[in-house]
C-alpha cells in the first residue's frame, strides 16, 4: 500500500466522501487547507500553547473538507475531473500510461521538496522561507490535479467509468 492509498484510509475516504469531495467546492477550498494550518502553526508566536487551538481547528478542516459540501452534479468541471483522475490513480494505477505515472511521481517530489522550506520558514518563523514553501508545495498539486484531469479523460476513453473506482475495503 502506497503513501496515497494510506492517506485515503486514514482520511475514511469512502464512495459518498469521494463524491463530495469531487464538489468543485471542496476542491477549490481544499486549497486553503495548508495555508491555514501553516498559519495556525505560525501563531504560536502570538498565541503560545493556546495555538494548539487553532492548529486542531486547521487539522479538523483539512479531515472535514472532503465531507463540507453536496456531492458533485455533474463531473463537467476540471475540478471534479481531477478529483476523480486521483481516484483512477488510486484504484486502477495497472491501467494508466507510463508518462502519466512519472510525472505524477515528479509533481509529488516537487511538492515534498517544498516541505523543507515551510518546516525552515515556520521553526524560524521566517516569512520568506515559510512562503516559498508553501510554494513550492502548492503549484506542483495544483499541476498534479490537472495531471489527474488527463488520466480521468483517458480513463473514460479507455471504456472505464465510475463504477469501476468503488472504495476497496
Amino acid at each position: 500500500m502506497d503513501i496515497m492509498q494510506t492517506s485515503e484510509r486514514l482520511m475514511g475516504m469512502k464512495d459518498e466522501v469521494w463524491a463530495r469531495h469531487a464538489n468543485p467546492w471542496s476542491v477549490w477550498t481544499r486549497f486553503t487547507c495548508l495555508p491555514l494550518l501553516v498559519l495556525a502553526i505560525w501563531s504560536r508566536a502570538w498565541l503560545g500553547y493556546w495555538a494548539l487551538l487553532p492548529i486542531a481547528a486547521s487539522l479538523l478542516w483539512i479531515w472535514w473538507n472532503p465531507r463540507a459540501f453536496s456531492p458533485a452534479k455533474t463531473w463537467d468541471s476540471w475540478a471534479s475531473q481531477g478529483t476523480l483522475g486521483e481516484r483512477v490513480l488510486l484504484r486502477r494505477k495497472e491501467l494508466i500510461s507510463a508518462h502519466h505515472l512519472i510525472v505524477t511521481n515528479w509533481l509529488a517530489f516537487g511538492s515534498a521538496i517544498g516541505v523543507l522550506p515551510m518546516a525552515y520558514g515556520l521553526w524560524q518563523l521566517d516569512v520568506s522561507w515559510t512562503l516559498l514553501g508553501l510554494v513550492l508545495i502548492i503549484l506542483p498539486k495544483v499541476w498534479f490535479v490537472d495531471r489527474m484531469v488527463w488520466i480521468w479523460r483517458d480513463f473514460l476513453q479507455s471504456g472505464g467509468s465510475i463504477d469501476d473506482l468503488k472504495v476497496q475495503s
